[in-house]
């Protein structure tokens, strides 16, 4: 078949040249004496009739009737115009077809629970049992096409400045933090088992101390953790590691990579460089550490305007340390008693008490606890949002200034969507930076690492807030697309005093320290460059660039949101005999 032509490729520019073409029967219409079918492969659809003229034409014709959906098949044929009348505006191939003399069926096909052109019409576990059907489908073809431009252009942008590619290995040692591993048992050491990567964090910072200076890697990371639109237990990471660099540099490399995956996979130009947003101004403007930016609206924080309000509702807020937010929906100054109820009870599910309203109605900016404000505030607080006559202000308040933060940014992201004021015809991206080095983990009663336990400190704040560790910055950032984190890195730790005491701060005695983490601490010993990187999430950037909801639509044989696997049954039931060589024994229910 190296003479072979794709269905998608026939033109007029063919007319009058035998072609060979093979696919499948995507549909079959018989009018009694005529017969067409639509052959499709991964570059589109041509429509194929028999040659009536042909010797074998009864031979043909009756090939043609019988054949079925999903029927793999190869065709000789004349490329033709079609007849006057007979042109289908709705395929790239509409105007034209395929006058077949040789009919040859390759491969029958049993019905098919679905066609792959209603794919999308179906469950999704019936989807994901026949993924081989959903993948023929046009969106999905073209989805994985994109997927693999991604990869190329990141090869070929890391090659040319200067990273090289190394492999890290799959079998590692577990250690703590982070998700929960997937373990491995030994069967040649029984009692012990390697954990398959949740990222190559420490074995790229390995390499940096080894002196490979720039790396980077596409590679498999694995975490066992509950599921989402967006998350599965296998993905696949753009992982990457500079030598003698600080943020800046690492910055704008990648911005650079962002301008040239655009380009070369969508065909669009977005301007660098990418803004930078202060942890706590995003979660103060936009009520997340990952802003969606096409929004053109920001929280605007009116606990000053009212500071001496003796409306209880705020006045305990402030008091207990808190604080007093306000959104504009634009245009939203009419809604009815049952639409601002509506929207109290959405405020509700998102972790905020309440909200106060102001309506700007022609007569003047009122509300229903306007007793309660004097004209000057209300009319403050407008301008502070920069709203105008038609708008409604939605207040928030709250003594947790954390849980506020995230219950306005809900509100904010609602807003966009109800009011269509995302700006969908373009992308936005920034950088997060200034993030906390530590969380409170309450459940454990003691810090975590809010990146990863390897991250920088920002020096000067751990001397100064030595015993006040949430007040510690990391050398940290974030790369936001669209409301969507695509990769997160760090300047990290090169100093083994500096790694103690982050270790110390997590709770880790030196013993355990050098239990989990000997092998780093003693290579940071022996003479470790300043170096930092950065991982993107390959799976979710694809995922926003063909503008699908879940990964799942852009990852071959995606796993359930119960992490099984319908198509092939996994995870699957073990032998006795093979749960034994490990040293196991299977557990049953």
């Amino acid at each position: 078949m190296k003479n072979r032509i794709y269905c998608g490729s026939t033109d007029l520019s063919q007319k009058g040249q035998v072609v060979l073409l093979a696919g499948w029967v995507q549909r079959v219409r018989n009018l009694g004496g005529l017969v067409f079918f639509d052959l499709r492969d991964h570059t589109g659809l041509v429509q194929v009739t028999p040659d009536p003229y042909h010797e074998d034409h009864d031979h043909l014709y009756e090939t043609a009737i019988h054949l079925h959906h999903e029927d793999v098949v190869e065709i000789h044929g004349l490329v033709r115009r079609r007849p006057q009348g007979g042109e289908n505006p709705k395929m790239a191939t509409g105007l034209l077809e395929v006058v077949a003399t040789r009919i040859k069926v390759l491969s029958r096909a049993t019905t098919p629970p679905f066609l792959p052109e209603e794919a999308d019409s179906v469950q999704e576990e019936l989807r994901l049992k026949y993924r081989v059907l959903h993948l023929r489908a046009d969106r999905m073809q073209r989805n994985f096409r994109l997927r693999h431009r991604l990869s190329q252009t990141v090869r070929r942008y890391f090659d040319e400045n200067g990273f090289i590619e190394v492999e890290t290995p799959f079998l590692v040692k577990p250690t703590p933090e982070g998700a929960r591993d997937f373990l491995v048992p030994s069967r040649l050491h029984l009692g012990r088992a390697y954990a398959l990567p949740q990222s190559p964090q420490i074995y790229k910072q390995l390499l940096m101390v080894a002196g490979f200076d720039r790396y980077f890697q596409i590679v498999k990371c694995f975490r066992d953790e509950d599921l989402r639109a967006d998350r599965q237990p296998e993905f696949t990471q753009i992982d990457v590691e500079l030598s003698f660099t600080e943020e800046p540099e690492v910055q704008e490399i990648m911005e650079g990579l962002m301008a040239r995956i655009f380009q070369d996979v969508k065909g669009q130009t977005v301007p660098v460089p990418f803004e930078r947003i202060p942890y706590h101004d995003a979660m103060l403007q936009y009520g997340s550490d990952k802003p969606d930016l096409r929004i053109p609206l920001k929280i605007a924080d009116l606990s000053g305007i009212f500071a001496s309000s003796e409306f209880r509702v705020f006045s305990e807020a402030l008091a207990g340390g808190g604080a007093i937010r306000a959104l504009n929906l634009p245009g939203a100054g009419g809604y009815s008693r049952k639409q601002r109820d509506d929207l109290l009870e959405k405020a509700k599910s998102w972790g905020l008490g309440g909200l106060v309203f102001l309506q700007w109605l022609p007569a003047g900016i009122t509300s229903t606890v306007a007793k309660f404000m004097t004209p000057e505030q209300m009319k403050a607080a407008a301008e502070i949002v920069k709203a105008q006559s038609g708008d409604l202000i939605a207040i928030g308040a709250d003594r947790n200034i954390e849980k506020l933060a995230v219950g306005m940014g809900q509100l904010r992201l609602w807003i966009g969507r109800e009011l269509n004021l995302i700006q969908k015809d373009e992308h936005r991206l920034c950088w997060v930076v200034d993030f906390p080095m530590f969380e409170w983990n309450a459940e454990m009663n003691r810090y975590q690492a809010a990146h990863h336990p390897f991250t920088s400190p920002v020096l000067a704040d751990l001397e100064a807030y030595a015993d006040q560790p949430g007040k510690i910055r990391a050398r940290a950032y974030d790369l936001v697309l669209d409301g969507n984190e695509i990769a997160g890195g760090s300047i990290r730790i090169h100093d083994r005093e500096v790694q103690k005491k982050i270790f110390q701060h997590l709770g880790f005695t030196p013993e355990e320290a050098q239990a989990k983490f000997g092998f780093l601490l003693e290579a940071l010993e022996l003479g470790a460059p300043p170096h930092g990187g950065i991982a993107f999430g390959l799976d979710r950037l694809a995922m926003i660039l063909v503008g699908a909801d879940s990964i799942r639509d852009v990852i071959a044989f995606p796993k359930t949101t119960a992490a099984l696997s319908l198509m092939d049954g996994s995870p699957a039931p073990v032998a006795d005999e093979q749960w034994g060589e490990l040293g196991l024994k299977r557990l049953t229910s």
